[in-house]
């Protein structure tokens, strides 16, 4: 089976200034729809959702956001990268295009800034879909990433060189081969002497997210928790706690999948997406 065309040939690219810092993303659908916005998970960039977005573009305004940091967007010099700068990122957001309300797809890292953005400011979220997101991180985990942090990006010879090399993490995955060959080169820019992938090593260097277990009841808005059959990261019954602890929510599992479910099973991702946001009435 051929893999479908990435989304970001048929989007907008575009880049505005939030906050002094400048974020780049795609956009599709027409500005005065309602508003959905993709947030992918850290050291990754906009295009992981390249077979998802565009399937929304003919009702929403449809944004995949490369958070601060990451992809095209610019790093944060001094580093921030606490939860509450992403979370303003997304309110400076939301003013430059005009919207008062969005929807919220976050994915791992951009799940955990939707569920604080969601809890801090509940007026400005009209449905809020965590993606194999932890609502806290553990504290080994966090060390870890830290210290992978404070290591110089690698710099490799040639993009081929680089697109070989390149591992999801954690790394299981059903991804197309094509899919993540598409990925590693969406996120790569050259430098002297070879190519780098866009990502600041700060972003987890100086990583401070917040425990939001306590902030979900402040969640007013249509939630839905997704999770991997096979995710390390989300299992069943954290899942389960997480729509509990949410005053308006739903989980759907998406059978076969890992982690990166958007990329494992983008097809049974967009079906269950859409038939959560008809329910929730953001359409």
């Amino acid at each position: 089976m051929s893999t479908p065309r990435p989304g970001c040939e048929t989007a907008r690219r575009r880049a505005l200034e939030i906050g002094g810092l400048r974020l780049a993303f795609l956009e599709w659908g027409a500005p005065g729809r309602p508003a959905l916005c993709f947030l992918h998970g850290g050291a990754a960039h906009a295009h992981w959702f390249d077979l998802v977005a565009p399937a929304f573009a003919d009702r929403f305004h449809v944004v995949s956001l490369d958070q601060r940091g990451h992809g095209e967007s610019a790093w944060a010099v001094p580093p921030a990268y606490a939860t509450e700068d992403f979370a303003a990122d997304l309110g400076g957001l939301m003013d430059a295009l005009g919207v008062p309300r969005m929807a919220f797809v976050g994915h791992s890292m951009g799940g955990h800034n939707t569920l604080a953005f969601a809890a801090w400011h509940p007026e400005r979220v009209s449905a809020a879909v965590i993606v194999d997101a932890r609502p806290a991180l553990p504290a080994e985990r966090v060390d870890r990433m830290r210290a992978r942090g404070r290591r110089p990006p690698r710099l490799h010879p040639s993009a081929e060189d680089a697109v070989r090399t390149f591992r999801l993490l954690p790394p299981d995955t059903t991804a197309d081969p094509a899919l993540l060959e598409h990925l590693a080169r969406a996120g790569l820019v050259a430098r002297a002497g070879g190519v780098r992938y866009r990502f600041d090593p700060a972003c987890y260097a100086a990583r401070e997210p917040v425990d939001a277990w306590p902030l979900l009841p402040r969640i007013t808005a249509p939630a839905l928790v997704v999770h991997g059959e096979h995710s390390p990261i989300l299992p069943r019954e954290m899942a389960e706690r997480m729509v509990a602890a949410l005053p308006k929510a739903t989980r759907a599992e998406i059978p076969g999948a890992y982690h990166h479910l958007v990329l494992d099973a983008p097809a049974a991702f967009v079906r269950a997406l859409d038939a959560f946001l008809a329910d929730a009435g953001v359409v």
